[in-house]
């Protein structure tokens, strides 16, 4: 049995990761400051007998005298009007945040994993996205409070590697969907079957055109199990390269659910993307990964998880 320290672990992808770690009989020990972490997800994890929660916000320091084997960092507020609703946080959490962590795996000699994001890459000038491509960032903007602050993360991580020995690996994530997701957290998928399945009406910003590649958490959470578990520093991509409109998602979403919703368009986000796509051929190669879920059936099954646990 290992013992895993989950920043974050009561949020969308904090929770399915301690589901996974669990069911393999391991121990996982989660603090989360409830910002975007839900009780109903905290309800599910204390079932299991090796899971422990302690309310604590990353900004301030973790202290714990258990010796973890792993830190897995993912706290941070990950749809833009969450981390809209506190940028500071966002910033702090990011920054301070990652450091703490960083700190806890340097004590204990563990291996930190860190789940950064597509959105260092911002909207992109190059496609599709590689990692070894540097990215088209705003950093004078109101987003760059989440973009600005993974590629911040990104850079510290690699200075406690380089200065202090600490084993590091990093991922960063494209569009996630799936169980577990929060139905208000204001992402497009969750937004699109709420409305859905209300049958109100599907709100398509901008024109709808712009382009996103989604990835199912069962996928993600492999990649992320791989990654944690091999000597791999990355930075490496996971996510599904199936490409889709917005517009595309949004029937899709009305098909599967049989909605009366009627699709509008309302004014552009700020800083949106036009494209996102990633090249996956390093988590391929390095990892042995690569996605299976398609987005029907990935859509199928959050749609029924949402009807039944998710409302």
């Amino acid at each position: 049995m290992k013992r895993y320290l989950i920043s974050g672990g009561a949020g969308f992808l904090g929770t399915n990761l301690s589901l996974w770690l669990l069911s393999e009989g391991h121990f996982v020990y989660c603090v989360d400051n409830l910002h975007t972490g839900t009780k109903r997800n905290l309800a599910e994890l204390r079932k299991h007998k090796n899971f422990k929660f302690k309310k604590h916000d990353v900004r301030k320091p973790f202290r714990e005298k258990i010796k973890f084997d792993y830190v897995l960092n993912l706290a941070c507020p990950a749809s833009p009007p969450r981390y809209y609703e506190d940028p500071i946080l966002t910033l702090e959490t990011n920054s301070i945040g990652t450091k703490n962590m960083l700190e806890v795996a340097l004590k204990n000699k563990a291996r930190f994993f860190h789940t950064s994001t597509s959105e260092v890459y911002g909207d992109p000038l190059v496609h599709p996205q590689s990692e070894k491509y540097f990215g088209n960032v705003e950093s004078y903007a109101k987003r760059s409070c989440y973009d600005e602050g993974k590629r911040y993360a990104e850079a510290l991580i690699w200075q406690y590697r380089n200065l202090h020995g600490v084993d590091t690996g990093i991922i960063r994530i494209f569009n996630t969907y799936g169980p577990w997701m929060d139905p208000d957290d204001g992402r497009v998928v969750t937004n699109f079957i709420k409305q859905a399945l209300s049958n109100t009406d599907i709100t398509i910003q901008d024109t709808g055109k712009q382009t996103r590649s989604f990835c199912y958490v069962d996928d993600q959470i492999d990649g992320m199990m791989k990654m944690i578990h091999s000597e791999e520093e990355g930075p490496i991509n996971i996510g599904n390269p199936d490409e889709f409109t917005i517009i595309e998602l949004a029937k899709k979403v009305i098909e599967l659910t049989n909605s009366k919703s009627k699709i509008i368009h309302v004014e552009a986000a700020i800083s949106d993307p036009k494209q996102r796509k990633p090249v996956i051929s390093l988590a391929k190669k390095k990892l042995g990964w690569s996605p299976k879920i398609k987005l029907e059936e990935g859509l199928r099954r959050t749609i029924e998880w949402t009807k039944t646990k998710g409302r």
